[in-house]
């Protein structure tokens, strides 16, 4: 297809397609002459997950191209290309000095933690993570305000994470090609996270009522 046909197909503007060619984010089409290219169905896909990405998960074009990169990056197995490019992802909060009390007891704890679920895998690349930093931030911050958060109130959600990360990766494996899956990952942790916080809300409105109203709906 032309470019004004995949413009039409994905319902990005040919102005945004080019951003994106000269930003590294979609492959250049098949050149059929000094000036056009044509483009395929990967090509589409390809403009789906970057829509997703930045218009979406509001994420910057720089982050979307590490993204991209991490998923087209062959010299990793599949699973480290999958971890690259779902870490990319994370907008972690730097944790505080290490010899700040409250951070350096929220390491433990989530050390603790990784350890009750079982977690040890490559936990070097782990601990070195956004997503571990930004957790280890998180219990951080709970301790200084004085909420309960150790190891006995995060493993029911740690348990949780680990359910919801087998319906994630059998719906990735749903894919037919490894990049596929990789897109399909990064896609997935982007859409879904919204649907996942909507939910815990809706649910929390749910479970209050049954709790406070005694009859199970609003007051």
């Amino acid at each position: 297809m032309r470019l004004a046909e995949l413009s039409e197909h994905s319902g990005v503007s040919t102005a945004t397609i080019k951003y994106y060619l000269r930003e590294g984010l979609l492959q250049p089409g098949r050149r059929i002459s000094a000036t056009q290219a044509e483009y395929g169905d990967e090509h589409l896909r390809r403009l789906r997950l970057v829509r997703a990405l930045i218009q979406l998960g509001k994420m910057p074009v720089a982050t979307a191209r590490e993204v991209i990169a991490a998923a087209e990056d062959d010299s990793l197995g599949h699973h480290r290309r999958l971890g690259a490019a779902t870490q990319a992802l994370s907008q972690g909060r730097e944790v505080p000095a290490d010899d700040d009390p409250a951070t350096e007891a929220a390491g433990r704890t989530v050390n603790a933690l990784l350890e009750h679920l079982g977690w040890r895998h490559d936990q070097e690349v782990a601990e070195h993570s956004p997503a571990y930093r930004t957790l280890v931030a998180s219990v951080a911050a709970l301790r200084r305000l004085g909420y309960p958060c150790g190891v006995a109130q995060l493993l029911p959600y740690g348990r949780l994470a680990a359910e919801l990360a087998v319906t994630d990766l059998d719906l990735v494996e749903e894919e037919p090609t490894p990049t596929a899956q990789i897109e399909a990952a990064v896609a997935l942790t982007v859409l879904y996270e919204p649907v996942l916080l909507s939910l815990r809300r809706m649910a929390h409105s749910e479970e209050s009522a049954r709790r406070f109203t005694g009859g199970g709906k609003p007051a």
